[in-house]
């Protein structure tokens, strides 16, 4: 299934043995203190009160002798501790103990009358209490009321011993708050007590939702040990809640309600992440056995998302409610028995970065049917099984499910899951590769290898900084406009929340800066390399013409390629199959420096706080993520398909080299239209597996269009490699002529063939006359040896002749002497006759 549940506590496993044992021993000794156990006929009692914030966990029990007595689970050291026992037989409603260990509060009824459900009848009263027991000392009311409370103590966020103060929330269904300032000290070595205990100052809250026929508003309180509490904001809600009906979700799972009539009743779910994000999430109840309505505000992003789920078929009824799970950087939306849906917070805006699984796959049926409450961290509290889990997205079976999915924004949900996951990153990219090189042609809706690129980079980077997916691209795709089978959406804008304090930390500090970024920030702020695009041709063009930028600045661009690439290598210590980073590749430096100076100066300018150096070693690492990303992908297709270093030749090629061929091809289509760059030594590669694969008319097209790069090092090795045969003279030709005029001057000089000798004369008698200047000439034409009874031919050698004589001009190759006149004028003489046929 997508979503793996760890159990990372049993009722049954991590209690039962102990209460089971502590009572055998008591009966053994026969002696009245040992510690209270449990009766078989009690193990139904036994439930889970709550999970405290530092992880513990308080459960409930029926002893040997029907009395209510409390426990505690340390998550830590997996030990049970006895907290307290009421000597009477009530039924716990809540319950919570104070991070030292020394208060517990708890609200309680009287249980009914014997036969009858427990349950909290009209006109109960509500116990609420306050107990010592660091020793078990006094016992305090603090509440007698008719409706339920909930108690939960305040942890400090640092740790102080003792501490000066405690403070318990206690929390009416009538929807108020009060907060107790309970001040503890110490008498007789470790003994706790409360101080002046008969008055606990207490202060009264306001609503946390505040209920209107039109709209309702969201607030938030903070409570703190340090300080009064604050209203951190208010948000309009564009849904309406009434009192009847309404599930306090928060507040957990009371089995004294009707379990089976929760899909009747609306829900409701506030969701936040270390990021900053703040998700309502919202079902009303159903109207409908045919489909479900549930809405998310992602008031950090600005907007809300209404989905409207098809259930299938009229008699598949649903006999629970919608649970909510927050799963930090997704939220999970479970129907039982009909679907599963991953909603991505952080980057919410297209639903293919979704995933939804309908009833036909087994993903559905797998979560427990239970009610289920979401804590913080990832936890899920089964409240009838007693068991608590970690929620962790399910690596293996997203994988599988990658490989066999058929729908593209299947394929581009799970791919955004699985690098999301964060677990052994190396290995899952490692399954994606060898994923997408055999699929490479099976998706239409997006690129395979740009997306996995991007995503994979910036996974990568991400989690250095929290405001880093404001500023660098999450995904290649812009827009989605296929439906997703099974569901439909309805986006609108929300009005944000407004802040009611002015000083952030913490969680607040990344709201606020996400809220003001959708406030502020109406240009798309994401990294592109159009600005590296201009400056690249800019410098080639620069190249072509002959003009030069400063050569400080030409070094400091390479100086960042070789930064990236010696980053690179630090990293990678395993010996490359395929033979990149092996020559200069001017072009691809320059590109990769470029990025790096572009990157780093958009980094600088939007991300505030942070010093420069790790700002530079951000772009260093993202960058050489990118082209590690590219070489991964060509080790896993040389390797997958066996290829090893060759010498040219002109046999059928194999299909595992045209299936290499064309996993090359469609890298640099992915990266040419993002303007990325790529391993030096790429188009090398890339071009003389060309050779070897394209027929030569095919293999010119591919050069003509700019798909295969002529490099310097690719010409050279052709030049030595391949034997003047005919066909091999017609690819050499044809590729010579193709060259820029710097590199195929020099290419000419490596190949001993009349053909190439004939292309030096050409350029040189070219360069020759481009410089001449006529002066008077004799109007005899003295017959030199060479010459032939053709007078404008002989006029041609003695211009040339009388050039090279007077060094009117100089040409010379670079690394080579000048080209004698008279091999020149032997080569155009018989280039000459041949074409005139004499």
């Amino acid at each position: 299934m997508a979503l793996r549940l760890v159990c990372d506590f049993d009722l049954r496993k991590d209690v039962l043995p102990g209460l089971r044992a502590r009572r055998a021993a008591s009966l053994a000794s026969g002696a009245r203190g040992g510690g209270p156990g449990i009766l078989e006929d009690n193990y139904e009692s036994l439930r889970i009160l709550n999970v405290e914030r530092n992880g513990n966990i308080i459960y409930t029990y029926k002893d040997d002798k029907g009395n209510v007595a409390f426990g505690l689970y340390d998550c830590r050291t997996r030990q049970n501790e006895h907290l307290y026992t009421f000597e009477k037989d009530l039924h716990v409603i809540s319950c919570s103990i104070n991070s030292e260990r020394t208060l517990l509060a708890a609200s309680l009824v009287h249980s009914a009358k014997e036969g009858r459900k427990n349950e909290l009848q009209p006109g109960s009263k509500c116990l609420t209490l306050l107990v010592e027991i660091h020793p078990v000392n006094n016992v305090k009311v603090l509440k007698a009321v008719d409706s339920s409370i909930w108690v939960q103590f305040l942890y400090p966020q640092v740790e102080s011993h003792p501490p000066p103060e405690n403070h318990l929330l206690l929390i009416s269904e009538e929807k108020y708050i009060e907060k107790f300032h309970i001040h503890v000290i110490q008498e007789d070595g470790n003994k706790v007590v409360l101080r002046d205990s008969g008055h606990l100052p207490r202060e009264r809250r306001l609503y946390y939702i505040v209920l209107k026929k039109s709209r309702s508003i969201l607030k938030c309180i903070q409570f703190s040990a340090n300080e009064k509490f604050n209203l951190m904001f208010e948000a309009p809600l564009d849904i309406t809640l009434s009192a009847s009906g309404f599930e306090l979700v928060n507040f957990g799972c009371d089995d004294l309600q009707d379990q089976g009539n929760l899909s009747k009743h609306l829900t409701l779910c506030v969701f936040t992440n270390h990021t900053g994000s703040l998700c309502v999430c919202y079902s009303p109840k159903f109207d409908s056995w045919e489909k479900i309505t549930y809405s998310v505000f992602y008031f950090h992003k600005g907007h809300s998302k209404t989905f409207t789920a098809a259930l299938g078929s009229v008699d598949s009824l649903v006999t629970k409610g919608l649970t909510f799970l927050n799963l930090d950087y997704y939220v999970a939306v479970y129907l039982p028995g009909h679907f599963f849906h991953l909603l991505n917070i952080q980057h919410p805006d297209l639903i293919c970065h979704s995933l939804f699984l309908t009833g036909n796959n087994e993903v559905v049926d797998m979560l427990p049917h239970s009610p289920l409450q979401s804590l913080s961290g990832s936890l899920v509290l089964d409240w009838c099984s007693g068991k608590l889990y970690r929620a962790l997205l399910n690596q293996s079976y997203l994988l599988q499910f990658l490989w066999n999915t058929q729908l593209d924004c299947e394929k581009m949900a799970v791919l955004h899951c699985v690098l999301s996951c964060g677990r052994d990153p190396r290995f899952l990219e490692a399954k994606i590769i060898q994923w997408i090189s055999e699929n490479i042609s099976t998706c239409h809706s997006f690129d395979l290898i740009q997306e996995f690129i991007i995503a994979s980079s910036y996974w990568s980077i991400y989690p250095e900084t929290s405001n880093i997916d404001k500023l660098l691209p999450y995904s290649s795709v812009l827009t989605w406009n296929t439906e997703i089978p099974g569901i439909t959406l309805v986006t609108e804008e929300i009005t944000l929340p407004f802040m009611k304090v002015h000083s952030f930390k913490g969680y607040w500090e990344k709201l606020n800066s996400n809220l003001e970024y959708v406030k502020c920030s109406k240009p798309c702020l994401l990294y592109n390399n159009s600005m590296v695009k201009r400056e690249w041709h800019s410098l080639i063009s620069e190249e072509k013409t002959g003009r030069r930028r400063s050569m400080v600045y030409v070094r400091n661009i390479f100086d960042n390629a070789m930064k990236v690439i010696s980053n690179l290598e630090a990293r990678n210590l395993e010996p490359r199959l395929t033979p990149l980073f092996q020559e200069e590749d001017y072009h691809q430096r320059l590109l990769i420096g470029l990025m790096v100076s572009e990157l780093r100066e958009h980094l600088l300018r939007h991300l505030q706080g942070i010093e420069k150096k790790k700002i530079e070693q951000m772009v260093l690492d993202y960058i050489s993520k990118l082209l590690d990303l590219i070489c991964q992908i060509l080790e896993t297709s040389w390797r997958t398909h066996h290829l090893h270093p060759w010498v040219l030749h002109f046999r059928r090629a194999s299909a595992a080299e045209f299936t290499v061929f064309h996993i090359m091809t469609r890298i640099l289509e992915a990266t040419m239209s993002l303007f990325l760059p790529l391993p030096p030594g790429f188009h090398t590669l890339h071009t003389i597996l060309g050779v070897h694969c394209l027929p030569l008319h095919n293999l010119l097209h591919y050069i003509d269009s700019g798909v295969l790069l002529l490099t310097e090092t690719a010409v050279i090795r052709l030049m030595k490699d391949l034997d003047n045969s005919e066909n091999n003279e017609k690819l050499k030709f044809s590729i010579i002529v193709r060259l820029p005029p710097h590199i195929g001057q020099k290419i000419c000089r490596l190949w001993d063939h009349p053909m190439s000798s004939n292309i030096i004369s050409r350029n040189h008698v070219k360069q020759l006359l481009l410089n001449y200047k006529k002066q008077p000439q004799s109007s005899m034409i003295d017959k030199s040896p060479g010459s032939v009874e053709f007078l404008p031919l002989n006029y041609f050698i003695e211009i040339l002749t009388d050039i090279e004589s007077s060094n009117q001009a100089l040409y010379a190759f670079e690394g080579h002497d000048n080209v004698d006149a008279k091999f020149v004028e032997e080569a155009a003489l018989k280039h000459t006759t041949m074409l005139l046929g004499l």
